[in-house]
């Protein structure tokens, strides 16, 4: 029995060059992945001050006829390049080569400011498969809350017109974005037609025309908001 030691076999020389190799492709993948950092800097700079707009639709068109992207690659460029000008924590990661251009394309898809720091860790943990389920996810339980509150908007709409004591008409209402618009517009062109007509006259003219378009608008609550007026 061998006492003097451990007995140690040597590394194949092969194998020492094989992995020396993938050193070297992991480290020019990093170089690579800063180099498109500061390409999607110098692209959203481009793009905010409109040197692509000498004949081109878009910044996108001009990356396809400039560098020959294609144009869903050119597209998503110009939305990552615009996405890390708020997102500065992906940003550094990306031109550090901490993070790769496939990551970082895809947090960009959910990312804010306010998840930005803990979507960080979760590219640096993971693979980029791993982050692109991840991102998916997020995006489905999104859609979900989405409509959850929209649904939640919806059913607590109220429209209630009633007249008070002395005769005065009361509007109390709780509205969607949509029809609250068109219920200001109403009350606009209704303000405009009685500020219009001489008292105690006809409306005619333009206050007729007035009149006619709140009464448009009246109608358009109606269909769009299946509300309740209370006499």
């Amino acid at each position: 029995m061998n006492i003097d030691g451990p007995n140690f076999v040597a590394t194949h020389p092969n194998i020492v060059e094989l992995d020396r190799i993938g050193d070297e492709i992991a480290e020019l993948s990093a170089h690579l992945d800063a180099a498109t950092a500061r390409l999607l800097d110098l692209i959203r700079e481009f793009d905010a001050r409109g040197g692509w707009n000498n004949g081109f639709l878009s910044c996108a068109h001009w990356l396809c006829y400039r560098v020959g992207l294609e144009m869903g690659a050119a597209r998503e460029r110009v939305r990552v390049a615009r996405a890390l000008g708020t997102l500065l924590r992906l940003a550094q990661a990306l031109a550090r080569g901490e993070l790769s251009y496939s990551k970082v394309r895809a947090l960009t898809r959910i990312a804010t400011p306010e998840t930005e720091e803990r979507l960080l860790k979760v590219g640096l943990a993971g693979t980029a498969d791993h982050v692109e389920r991840i991102v998916r996810g997020w995006r489905r339980v999104d859609r979900k809350m989405e409509t959850e509150d929209t649904a939640r908007r919806h059913k607590h709409r109220a429209l209630h017109v009633y007249h008070d004591e002395d005769g005065m008409v009361i509007i109390r209402a709780r509205l969607e974005p949509q029809a609250g618009a068109v219920v200001i517009q109403a009350i606009a062109a209704a303000r405009e037609a009685l500020h219009q007509r001489p008292r105690g006259t006809a409306v005619r003219g333009r206050s007729r025309g007035t009149a006619i378009r709140a009464r448009s608008c009246g109608t358009a609550i109606l269909r769009r908001f299946p509300g309740r007026a209370d006499d």
